[in-house]
């Protein structure tokens, strides 16, 4: 959705050494913001987010209006509710909803063989790889890790709206999610168990506010509560009005 960084850059320069055309879509998808205000005030500027994919190599961005993806009432959607009824969707009324069918509507218009998108929003991927193998989408969904700041940040958009304390607490997000894998390496198997041990190391901080913090199975995103496989660790906090999620996975 443009305001493009570090991490964007890292999707285009992994597309960009795996095939010999790239294109990126840039598009502020209203149709997956719940509260106007949030789409009045997503950070738009093109000139910069162009200037990012000429320096990765792309050769085509696509960046169309409103009014080219959505000429009409839009009567037509696409949902993956069991999907997508966990973690933010919990939180966020129909925006998976909103990112599964502009995702289906950009896939139609480039027609890509590949698709590359970032394993920081873990829900998003889960989505839109089952979009794609339900409706038989003849597309490979490539994820690429998440790209940190020094401090274990993820890089995300909304971190340039952190005042600088709520910068400064941010990186405990990423630390509250390694010390659970820490918890289960010891041995730990019940996630109710490693909860009361991790989430009081966070909860202290009284910038932040937890909005969920979840061990989930990393393909139906069903909660776990004992750990005998691979698991998807997420968390989405709040600081001050800024909204983060993060994630790491787990394999004992």
């Amino acid at each position: 959705m443009g305001a493009l960084h570090a991490g964007h850059a890292k999707l285009l320069e992994t597309a960009r050494h795996q095939n010999n055309f790239v294109v990126v879509s840039i598009f502020v998808n209203p149709l997956q913001f719940e509260r106007p205000p949030d789409l009045e005030g997503y950070p738009r500027n093109l000139d910069e987010d162009v200037a990012v994919c000429a320096r990765a190599g792309v050769d085509v961005v696509f960046a169309p209006y409103v009014a080219d993806l959505y000429p009409g009432e839009q009567l037509t959607f696409v949902d993956v509710p069991a999907l997508s009824e966990h973690l933010c969707g919990k939180f966020r009324a129909g925006h998976f909803r909103g990112v599964a069918t502009v995702v289906l509507k950009l896939f139609n218009i480039v027609q890509p063989q590949r698709a590359y998108f970032g394993e920081k929003d873990a829900q998003q991927l889960a989505i839109i790889r089952r979009m794609v193998s339900d409706l038989n989408l003849p597309i490979t969904i490539v994820p690429v890790p998440t790209v940190r700041e020094e401090d274990g940040v993820a890089l995300s958009s909304r971190n340039r709206l952190l005042t600088e304390h709520e910068r400064a607490v941010a990186p405990r997000l990423y630390r509250m999610l390694k010390r659970a894998a820490s918890v289960f390496d010891a041995g730990e198997r019940s996630v109710a168990a490693m909860k009361h041990t991790v989430l009081p190391e966070l909860e202290d901080y009284r910038a932040v506010r937890i909005e969920y913090f979840e061990v989930v199975d990393p393909e139906t995103l069903a909660p776990v509560e004992i750990v005998t496989g691979p698991v998807l660790i997420a968390a989405a906090v709040w600081l001050g009005t800024t909204r983060l999620i993060d994630n790491v996975m787990y394999c004992p």
